[in-house]
């Protein structure tokens, strides 16, 4: 995630002194910002060879490992807060990583790209997949393997039964409490089970 206020945002929901864990940390900036301003511990997972240096040299602990084979090396609750941020949209098992987001954490932080931002759904109006800022890619060479929107994880949540503790968007750095299926393009939920 490389968008500060973003990240900030996202990292005020993080108690003080929290133990983190960050599923796709990619290059652990989050987790750094963690560290240094929380006062947070924890360790990041990360698939890519280059974004594990990354964290090395950022001095963030990371495990390898590909999230869709689950994390059945954590106990229940070994973390107070699981964050999985721009990941969801990657997963093949998008509905057990949730389940096991909340599983392993006390508390889950969920962000992923709203695809039912105002600009996106005009793209498709006119015929096209949109490519923005939150959805950089073009429909044949994205990495994603999925698009939600900030109504979805509502639905995926209570069909798990989880507990949906605060919910919002966030669109240029300003949260979004008011219509954020509509008005956001980056949809945040915090879950327990």
């Amino acid at each position: 995630m490389s968008d500060f206020e973003t990240m900030h945002t996202i990292a005020g929901m993080v108690p003080v002194g929290s133990r983190v864990l960050d599923l796709g940390c990619g290059d652990g900036a989050m987790l750094a910002h963690l560290q240094q301003t929380r006062a947070c511990t924890g360790y990041g997972i990360e698939i890519a060879d280059a974004n594990v240096l990354a964290c090395v040299q950022r001095g963030v602990n990371v495990i390898q490992l590909n999230l869709d084979e689950g994390l059945t090396l954590f106990e229940d609750a070994s973390f107070d807060v699981v964050l999985q941020i721009d990941t969801l949209q990657h997963l093949r098992n998008a509905e057990v990583m949730l389940r096991e987001t909340v599983r392993v954490g006390r508390i889950g932080i969920v962000a992923f790209p709203n695809f039912a931002h105002w600009p996106n759904r005009l793209s498709v109006l006119r015929g096209r997949m949109p490519v923005t800022r939150r959805l950089p890619y073009q429909w044949y060479d994205t990495p994603n393997i999925r698009v939600g929107t900030h109504a979805d994880l509502a639905l995926l949540a209570q069909r798990n039964g989880l507990k949906v503790l605060d919910c919002f968007g966030i669109q240029d750095g300003r949260t979004v409490r008011l219509a954020p299926n509509l008005l956001a393009g980056t949809s945040v939920y915090k879950l327990s089970l």
